[in-house]
């Protein structure tokens, strides 16, 4: 195979591999391919309030469980003077507060933030308990009742195909006041909601159902009672439904806090217990939406990456990963255009100062620092010094300017010659020293072409560099220097014309 084929396969499979993480890092894991995006982060806030007797006081809260569609971002929780721990119980979650006395009336706090997410709201494959506890209908006050009851799920199972179908023809029998049968029975349950008598009907017609507790994820909402809905087993898996409206399916924006399972809220030495809902709507950056979804489900590409450094680490390597941009601009003007600068890649290394210095205030000091180098670079040449000491005394003097430019500056009040610094020293003096040799072979119209080349250069890379957009990528998406690479392999195989070089065969073409 030869080399030029290898370089195309290689391009192929670096280009697909790049792409491909890219893709997946945005829409499985969510990162934004676009600078500036947010997401809906909902705030859901659980009070619990029960007034103690003045003894030990325990109370159990069911947590939430994990969610498809709903990505919990992070949790706390809130209990002033109270014992704290989380307990699996039944294949629930459970919060327990506790205290050794307590009297009075108490508040307990658990907040949660989640996140919206495409996908099917509930998971499938879960322990639920598929058996029906037929309702207790044998005394002879009761046989009217009983007989509504079976009345409506013959009626059900008439109009029905299949459970699914029967359970919404049932939710709408219930909900319609006009029907005779569903009047007597909630007459005879007065105590009890529609969710209630809706499971003891599917109790009767031998069909395993359960209750699910939830919130509508509304902005500002407070004081807010769970909303419930039903879940039924149709042999092959469950299937929620509107209680009121028969309708299939979770509902938009429902947030599941229990399904099945026992009581919400369990209060032990305490009485009036009960639990409210707050929720509130907050715009959060995309980019930290999906740091803190993945950092929860120890996403590996995201966990073996940069994003695992300090803060100041991930600051350094947010620069260090525009270089590739820098040198692909490099490539681009050199191979194409045919651009003569000081130095393959000293170009990259003056956009990044220049990013840190600003483009204005960083070419005054690169040229002023140039020129006084460029002077005592004559001068020390007539002192017929060995090359390296040569050089190191171009270091020593690009430092005695820089530091002479930064106190000058200060004292001037020109704050932002400060940033000096940020020039690389030994670059800056190799520059000088080869921009004099280069002066001396081939005089100074050679040195002014090389280093308005590499300016010109140096600037278009800070241009590109400087690009919100390539900054938004190469930082959340470093994968695409793998596409960058195998751009450069690609480039690197043109053989044809330079854009300077047109002038110069134009006769040929004649």
């Amino acid at each position: 195979m030869s080399p030029r084929a290898q370089v195309y396969i290689l391009a192929a499979l670096l280009t697909v591999l790049g792409a491909g993480l890219t893709i997946y890092k945005h829409f499985a894991l969510g990162f934004p391919l676009l600078p500036g995006e947010y997401r809906t982060v909902w705030t859901i806030e659980a009070k619990v309030g029960f007034d103690a007797d003045g003894g030990p006081v325990k109370a159990a809260l069911t947590l939430p469980r994990s969610q498809r569609n709903m990505a919990v971002l992070g949790e706390t929780f809130s209990s002033s003077g109270y014992g704290f721990n989380i307990i699996h119980e039944d294949d629930e979650h459970r919060a327990v507060w506790s205290k050794r006395q307590a009297s009075g009336p108490q508040s307990l706090f658990y907040q949660l933030d989640v996140h919206q997410t495409p996908g099917a709201a509930l998971e499938q494959s879960l322990d639920l308990s598929t058996e029906v506890e037929k309702p207790l209908l044998g005394a002879r006050e009761q046989e009217a009742v009983r007989q509504a009851i079976y009345s409506l799920v013959e009626a059900g199972r008439a109009r029905s195909s299949d459970v699914s179908t029967f359970t919404s023809e049932l939710l709408l029998a219930l909900a319609d006041t006009r029907n005779q049968d569903r009047n007597l029975i909630f007459g005879y349950y007065k105590d009890s909601n529609f969710v209630d008598v809706a499971l003891l009907v599917l109790a009767a017609a031998d069909i395993p159902a359960h209750r699910i507790r939830g919130l509508y994820l509304e902005d500002d909402r407070r004081r807010l009672d769970p909303e419930e809905l039903l879940e039924i087993y149709d042999g092959e898996r469950w299937v929620v439904f509107e209680p009121t409206s028969g309708a299939p399916g979770v509902p938009k924006n429902f947030f599941i806090w229990q399904r099945g399972g026992k009581s919400l809220l369990d209060v032990e030495g305490g009485r009036n217990s009960g639990v409210t809902f707050s929720v509130i709507s907050n715009d959060v950056p995309a980019r930290d939406v999906a740091m803190l979804s993945t950092s929860q489900e120890k996403e590996a590409l995201v966990d073996f990456s940069i994003y695992s450094l300090p803060i100041e680490q991930q600051s350094i390597f947010k620069l260090i990963l525009l270089v590739p941009v820098g040198a692909l601009v490099v490539v681009l003007l050199r191979v194409f255009v045919g651009l003569r600068t000081s130095g393959t890649f000293m170009p990259v290394l003056l956009a990044i100062a220049f990013i840190e210095t600003q483009l204005i205030t960083g070419l005054s000091i690169f040229v002023l620092i140039l020129i006084l180098g460029l002077w005592v670079r004559f001068y020390l040449s007539r002192l017929n010094l060995l090359l390296v000491a040569r050089i190191a005394a171009v270091v020593i003097t690009v430092v005695i300017l820089m530091g002479a430019i930064s106190v000058v500056s200060f004292k001037l009040g020109i704050e932002q010659a400060l940033t000096v610094t940020f020039f690389p020293m030994i670059i800056l003096a190799w520059t000088i020293e080869r921009m004099s040799i280069l002066w001396e072979e081939d005089g100074p119209y050679e040195v002014v072409i090389q280093a308005g080349g590499s300016l010109l250069v140096a600037v278009l890379a800070w241009w590109v560099m400087t690009n919100r957009y390539v900054e938004h990528w190469t930082f959340n998406f470093p994968e695409l220097l793998l596409v960058l690479l195998a751009l450069v392999m690609i480039i690197g195989n043109y053989t044809g014309y330079r854009l300077g070089e047109l002038a110069r065969f134009r006769q040929l073409v004649r």
